[in-house]
Formats: structure tokens, sequence, C-alpha cells
């Protein structure tokens, strides 16, 4: 992926880096639930200060799974699929190559298995 797409494949090394961490995963379910949450609501659901989860707020926007809209004095925060549905597909043909592998395998085994009898 990396020789045909490298962008692509910064933005796929972006958001697995961003989802390494639970407390950012835990973020995204959150938003997902809830649609869009300011950093303040989502502190009260979590075992982490409101500093900490602007910091990984910042981590998720980079990676492009989250952005941030002001509203008033607010900054209300969403999940941003696109990145997220990039790193799927991607997960998706690696998965999708292993699955040809193995069952090329299993071919050759099962050919040498009917020679030997």
């Amino acid at each position: 992926m990396t020789e045909k797409h490298p962008d692509a494949a910064e933005a796929v090394d972006s958001v697995l880096g961003a989802l390494a961490d639970p407390t950012r995963r835990r973020l995204l379910d959150l938003l997902a639930a809830q649609g869009e949450a300011t950093a303040t609501s989502l502190a009260g659901q979590l075992p982490v200060s409101r500093q900490a989860v602007v910091k990984h707020l910042t981590v998720l926007d980079a990676a492009g799974l989250v952005s941030g809209g002001r509203v008033g004095r607010e900054v209300r925060y969403s999940v941003r699929p696109a990145a997220l549905n990039a790193t799927a597909r991607w997960m998706a043909g690696l998965a999708a190559d292993w699955d040809s592998r193995l069952a090329n395998i299993k071919r050759v085994a099962e050919a040498a298995e009917r020679e030997s009898r």
C-alpha cells in the first residue's frame, strides 16, 4: 500500500496510531453514541481531566476521525467517519489477501493429500 498510495498509507498510519489508545477509542464510542459533545461533557464520562480529553481529541482530529465546530463559546466535537472507513477498507483488502493465500495453501495441501493416496 505504501508504494501505490503514499498519502493513503500515511492516513491509515495516522488512524491506527490514534486508535492505539483506549481513551481515544472510548471517546470515539461516546461521540458515535451522542452525535456530538463538548470536551467538558466527555470528560465527565471518563476518568481523565478535561485537558487530557482535549489532547486526545486533538490527536483524533489530526487523524481525521473527529472534527470540532464552535457553537457560541463551546467547541462541539463529532465523528468524521471517512478516515475510519478508508482504514476499514484497507484492512478488508488485507484480510482478503490473507484469505486468498490461505485458500491456496488449503488447495495445495488437499492436492498433496489426494496424490499421496
